[in-house]
């Protein structure tokens, strides 16, 4: 066989690893990105449904104007951590995780108002909330596992040597803290 044709179809097969190694990166890192979006249309549920349960409770919680600050003050540090995207999903569940510490606090605090526990719109924004925390949870675990199985193709070979060459990054997962992993409740018909 003619040297010539040797290193035409070694050329080509290697012009071939690289094309399809390339397409499964990008394939892989759109659907990271499609999987933090999903988490962020339920972040920003979470987000929109905060001010509505703030103003709910403020009347009736004229002592606890600290609670209800730090929650606010939480709430917007995550908006803003959730802005910056899946490249910094550390960063917006750290975030979150302050957010769902303040509102534990809130519902604790809550628990010593009689009046809140009978409204109506405050258990209405309680029960939505639940169910946005939900779904948080099975959008973080669907991302989660799109983040891993990216990760996985950018660290292995012959992936490695086209991802550092072309910019492909590892992605953080979306963490949460364990204490924080139970869905934040409240008993408002007691």
């Amino acid at each position: 066989m003619n040297p010539v044709w040797i290193i035409l179809i070694v050329v080509a097969v290697i012009a071939l690893v690289v094309v399809f190694a390339y397409n499964g990166l990008v394939r892989l890192r759109n659907q990271v990105d499609e999987a933090w979006n999903q988490i962020n249309v339920q972040l920003k549920r979470r987000h929109d449904l905060i001010p509505n349960l703030v103003n709910a409770v403020k009347g009736y919680m004229d002592f606890e104007q600290e609670v209800l600050q730090n929650v606010t003050n939480a709430r917007a540090a995550a908006v803003s951590a959730g802005a910056q995207g899946p490249q910094n999903a550390g960063q917006a569940a750290a975030a979150e995780n302050v957010l769902t510490g303040a509102l534990r606090s809130l519902f604790a605090v809550v628990e010593n108002y009689p009046q809140l526990k009978a409204n109506e719109n405050v258990m209405q924004l309680q029960e939505e909330l639940t169910t946005t925390e939900n779904q948080i949870g099975f959008s973080r675990q669907h991302y989660n596992s799109t983040v891993r199985d990216y990760n996985t193709s950018v660290q292995t070979f012959p992936n490695v040597l086209i991802a550092s060459m072309l910019g492909f990054r590892g992605r953080d997962y979306f963490q949460i803290e364990e204490a924080d992993a139970a869905v934040p409740t409240v008993n408002l018909r007691g």
